[in-house]
């Protein structure tokens, strides 16, 4: 089977897959990795941008032996792909964007990257990690999948929390859209806080080949909040 390439957000990890993992295994052969300073590559440096998370990606396939893959990249994963999909495009069959959007500065983010970066300065990596986790999700901190979101989240460091933020805020890959050859499915939970609909618009009207999937009652975290949904979305587009 084709490998499929599961690429985290913010803060995120490769453990927040754990859900879905199985059931996308079915499909295809899952590959979720652990961008530089997350997860369980927390211990390694952080990267500040976009670019330099996409090309770490496309070396680490390499290692991999990974010539051919599906793409799905979430939040700021889904920017990493999308520059992984210009950089190494002669490999990747299917691309998802998932909970993204095409510029890093968010108008009508729950609150701005300046602010973000202020507040974990005073407040530390650990309690900014668990109260930005808890906005990826409808019922925020009394969510069942809030936790253990959180869990992998506090494993960032305030450097790799820092970088990551400088990452977004100088990035934009609006300009670059068009040139995305991939089949591509954008996909949206109808209440995330962090990706508004203008932002996803745009990925679906200016990406030349998409299908688009909203979902109703979902925040940022649709794969732990909807697992099973999630999968299913996944698995028909990664098998048409």
């Amino acid at each position: 089977m084709t490998p499929f390439v599961l690429v985290h957000g913010f803060m995120g990890g490769s453990a927040q897959w754990d859900g879905c993992r199985d059931t996308l295994q079915q499909h295809a052969d899952v590959i979720a990795v652990d961008l530089p300073g997350f997860g369980a590559n927390a211990h390694l440096p952080p990267i500040d941008s976009i670019g330099g998370y996409a090309d770490w990606v496309v070396q680490h396939l390499r290692s991999l032996g990974v010539e051919d893959y599906h793409l799905l990249g979430h939040s700021m994963g889904g920017m990493i792909a999308q520059e992984i999909a210009l950089r190494d495009r002669e490999r990747i069959n299917r691309l998802v964007l998932y909970a993204t959007g095409a510029i890093g500065v968010l108008p009508g983010r729950f609150e701005t990257i300046e602010q973000s970066k202020q507040r974990a300065a005073e407040d530390g990596a650990a309690a900014t990690a668990r109260r930005i986790a808890a906005t990826w999700f409808l019922d925020c901190e009394a969510a069942p999948g809030f936790e253990h979101c959180a869990a992998i989240a506090v494993q960032t460091t305030l450097p790799a929390l820092e970088a990551g933020l400088d990452a977004m805020q100088a990035w934009s890959g609006e300009q670059n859209l068009s040139q995305i050859q991939q089949e591509t499915l954008v996909l949206w939970g109808d209440k995330d806080r962090t990706y508004p609909w203008s932002q996803i618009q745009m990925l679906w009207e200016t990406v030349p080949n998409t299908l688009l999937a909203v979902v109703p009652g979902c925040a940022h975290a649709l794969h732990a909040e909807k697992p099973d949904f999630f999968t299913r979305l996944i698995s028909d587009f990664l098998d048409r």
